[in-house]
């Protein structure tokens, strides 16, 4: 994560791309200036900690709708405000402010003037109109420069001076009028040794957790599909199967976190609506093909016992003759090409191809530091494929294709594929997407396992680094001792001849399993007895998940008749 990236350019990598880390940046960002803004106000650390969900949670959740205009600091401030009063409103059906106020007046105690200053700082903020108090916030609570308040509020360095220097009379002015005496210097110095505090150590996390979290439940449009977090979810799910139940390769990562798991419900929701609408698709051409050969039988019994009126024959062998071409015709359709002449649901499927692929190389594109744009048309490039190579996978069920046909179809579209990922990243930009697709089944489970490695932060992320490391030369291995190419694709779901084909599916499977099995037998060096155990049963998880799942692809994609 770029951490000096500005406020808005963060707000709208998240809107767009629901980055957790672009959010946690802009929490531990603004966290002190929130938590302090919470704490003068409703006196209590606890209560603190609960502004600071409600103001962050209200910030991912109107991520996407903020003005390109807004200063973050400002908008935060103000809405820390309206939490804090309204927390205190709720707090006083059970004891009176004042009392709170009275247990807590100790704290920050650093010295008799701030004393007599902090109980009074925010209403006399809230005092002041938009720009001045934005001036103050910038200037004190963040101790940015007059030259960065201009910039912020659109004026010159000078007019930011007087601007600050008109914000801080005001608020002495406030003071005074309650009693309290203070010059404009000495209320300066006071705002930048106390007006932020660290916060509490770990909020941070929590705080950027929870409030994705409820910005989830309260905005379901911002949503990405995440399915269920066990051993290899997403070698798991076949590549069209998963999308036909809404839930595609979205699920590579684990779902460690309260926001993915409340997402997980409502896209396993609409998997069941869309594994209902399938299935009885499924049901209803299944019945036309039965009527239409129950028809035909008919017919033809019935043609025997007709045979000595040659005109009634003659009609009736137009209708068995209409009859076959009708059977062959919904006999020789997949279930999943019947479905897909619905262009709705052709759109929705890719719709959900392209937010896979944005997921599984949302790290690619970090690394090549795309732009928005760019990102964008890598993903429509890549569900395009997806989308094309489900007609391949169709026509080589239908056709009976040899293993080298297919092969040859699919070769031909991986080479259209990075034709069009050279124009658009150029010839730099295509190795490191054919490195980076090389190496999916390390990333990919590296990033499923490393939630059952043990230890520390630090001690977790050696564990991973080394994993990754093993399963990179373990791949390459057991590739060159198959006699297969280097950027064979040993993740079962993303390499199509295994859905056309029982055989290369089985072949692909075994290969999934010696690369595991090897990286177990190693993995000693760095794993401790239990992660092996626990990746031994991860890899015998993974293995016979993708059986099933390439099985219920071929059956999809196959000719209804077969």
């Amino acid at each position: 994560m770029d951490m000096t990236a500005n406020d808005l350019d963060l707000l709208g990598q998240f809107a767009r791309e629901k980055s957790q880390d672009a959010f946690t940046t802009l929490v531990n960002r603004h966290l002190g200036l929130v938590y302090s803004a919470a704490l003068r106000q409703v006196r209590s650390p606890q209560l603190a900690e609960e502004v600071c969900q409600t103001v962050f949670a209200n910030l991912a959740g109107k991520a996407a709708s903020l003005s390109p205009d807004t200063v973050l600091t400002a908008w935060l401030y103000h809405v820390t405000r309206l939490a804090a009063i309204d927390l205190l409103r709720r707090e006083a059906r059970r004891q009176a402010r004042e009392q709170i106020a009275f247990q807590m007046s100790d704290l920050n105690d650093t010295s008799a003037d701030w004393t007599q200053i902090e109980p009074l700082l925010d209403e006399a903020m809230h005092s002041l109109d938009d720009t001045d108090r934005t001036a103050i916030l910038l200037r004190y609570f963040e101790n940015k420069s007059l030259r960065e308040v201009g910039e912020a509020l659109g004026a010159s360095e000078d007019a930011a001076q007087k601007r600050v220097s008109r914000a801080l009379e005001r608020l002495r002015e406030f003071c005074l009028k309650r009693k309290v005496s203070v010059g404009v210097s000495g209320l300066a110095a006071l705002l930048s040794a106390n007006a932020i505090q660290a916060a509490p150590a770990g909020l941070g996390v929590t705080v950027a957790t929870g409030a994705v979290a409820a910005s989830v439940a309260l905005t379901t449009s911002t949503a990405v599909a995440i399915t269920k977090t066990i051993a290899m979810t997403t070698l798991q799910k076949t590549i069209v199967g998963a999308v036909l139940t809404g839930a595609l390769v979205t699920g590579i990562f684990q779902a460690s976190q309260v926001a993915d798991l409340r997402q997980q419900v409502q896209t396993l929701r609409q998997a069941d609506d869309q594994r209902n609408l399938l299935s009885n698709q499924v049901q209803d051409l299944v019945g036309q093909r039965d009527r239409a050969t129950n028809a035909l039988a008919s017919l033809t019994a019935e043609i025997a016992a007709l045979r000595r009126s040659p005109n009634e024959v003659l009609k009736l062998r137009g209708e068995v003759g209409r009859l076959r071409q009708e059977n062959a015709t919904i006999g020789s359709s997949s279930a999943l090409s019947k479905v897909t002449a619905d262009p709705k649901m052709t759109k929705l499927l890719r719709d959900q191809q392209k937010m896979g692929m944005s997921i599984i190389y949302k790290g690619l594109s970090q690394s090549l530091k795309l732009t928005p744009e760019q990102t964008g048309q890598l993903n429509e490039l890549l569900a395009d494929h997806i989308m094309v190579n489900v007609g391949n996978v169709t026509t080589a069920l239908r056709d009976k294709l040899t293993t080298d046909q297919m092969n040859q179809v699919f070769a031909g579209q991986e080479t259209v594929l990075q034709q069009q990922v050279q124009t658009l990243l150029g010839a730099d930009g295509l190795t490191r997407y054919q490195d980076y697709t090389k190496d999916l089944l390390s990333t990919l489970t590296t990033e499923q396992f490393k939630g059952q490695l043990t230890g520390d932060d630090a001690a977790k992320r050696e564990k991973a680094k080394q994993l990754a490391q093993v399963l990179q030369e373990e791949t390459q291995a057991v590739l060159a001792k198959a006699g297969l190419p280097a950027d064979y694709q040993t993740v079962p779901i993303l390499n199509f001849c295994n859905i056309a084909s029982e055989q290369e599916g089985e072949r692909s499977l075994k290969i999934l399993e010696d690369i595991y099995q090897r990286v177990a037998e190693r993995g000693g060096v760095f794993l401790s007895p239990e992660e092996i155990k626990k990746f031994q049963e991860f890899k015998t998880a993974g293995v016979e998940n993708n059986r099933a799942s390439l099985a219920m692809n071929r059956t999809l994609m196959a000719p209804i008749s077969n």
